[in-house]
């Protein structure tokens, strides 16, 4: 049996999703398939046929994605409450978009309200990337200083904004910006010592200054949005620290299109503030992994499919 009180529920981003994602739970827990089948009916179009069939491509768009991503989150936490009842962690915390399904794990955010906003943030993030075309590339094995300098003076080269877009844990940081200022840093960072230097398949700089252009349409879709203040501390990704107030939340959401991910200090926060387990609920086990590079000693659980869910379920009854 879990402590909840030392217990932290983790949700992912994008990179976590892929074909098929939820068919299996959808099949097995009428409280996932029920989550699936609102979510399609919200949406307008069948995002469960996307979800457990694919195609692919179409699941990467990242205005697809996101909904996709919020919507799995979302029916594993109701497969939870209809199996165990009132599920409350001590806390809670998403890596960029996974910071929306948080919030809904907290009590901040209806279900509704929050795949709207997911569904927007996606089209907005997706509208950035055509007016502001940009490129990401992962940097293995320099530590955050080393890459923030790497940045700066790739910027200073080509005249275009590069930085710091996630910190996921020692030695696997990623970079956002200008595709010609991403192009020179790649070799720079191999050069100072990065174990590789790996382009993403993106043409949207997530956390760069190049989502600027969407920030004020976002926020407008931020203050339309109904927050409730969460019954459960959600770690927010641009301090590293508790959400507190619900314009802390809309502040925090807005700020993280342009800000870094401190994945590696929210979780050194927590585990500082006592958790010992983290469950990471979402399609993969990116979050999992990652955590296991920032503290080894912590205990991960991973509720990824029909199979994960029930074994689970099975050592809390």
């Amino acid at each position: 049996m879990l402590d909840w009180t030392t217990t932290a529920f983790v949700f992912p981003g994008q990179g976590s999703q892929h074909a098929g994602m939820g068919a299996d739970l959808a099949a097995a827990y009428p409280a996932a398939r029920e989550v699936f089948q609102q979510a399609d009916e919200i949406l307008g179009f069948s995002l469960s046929t996307l979800c457990f069939e694919g195609p692919e491509e179409e699941l990467n768009d990242t205005l697809n994605t996101q909904p996709a991503l919020y919507v799995m989150g979302a029916a594993i936490l109701r497969v939870l409450e209809a199996e165990l009842g009132s599920v409350r962690p001590a806390m809670v915390a998403g890596h960029s978009l996974g910071e929306l399904t948080a919030l809904h794990a907290a009590g901040a955010l209806e279900f509704a309200d929050g795949l709207r906003l997911v569904r927007e943030r996606g089209r907005l993030m997706k509208e950035a990337g055509v007016r502001s075309p940009g490129a990401m590339a992962a940097i293995l094995g320099l530590d955050a200083d080393a890459v923030r300098d790497l940045c700066a003076d790739a910027s200073a080269q080509t005249s275009e904004p590069l930085v710091l877009a996630n910190d996921n844990c020692e030695g696997q940081l990623v970079i956002s910006g200008g595709r010609a200022a991403v192009e020179a840093a790649v070799p720079l960072a191999t050069e100072r010592g990065a174990k590789r230097a790996i382009p993403l398949a993106v043409s949207v700089a997530s956390h760069s200054p190049l989502m600027a252009s969407i920030t004020g349409e976002f926020r407008d879709a931020l203050d339309a949005t109904t927050f409730s203040e969460p019954v459960i501390p959600v770690i927010g990704n641009v301090h590293a620290a508790p959400l507190t107030g619900i314009e802390a939340i809309r502040t925090e959401l807005a700020e993280q299109l342009t800000s870094t991910v401190r994945w590696t200090e929210s979780v050194q926060y927590m585990r500082q503030t006592g958790i010992e387990t983290f469950v990471e609920i979402g399609p993969k086990d990116v979050l999992s992994g990652l955590i296991k590079r920032i503290d080894r000693a912590a205990e991960r659980i991973t509720l990824n499919s029909a199979e994960a869910v029930q074994s689970f379920l099975d050592t809390q009854r």
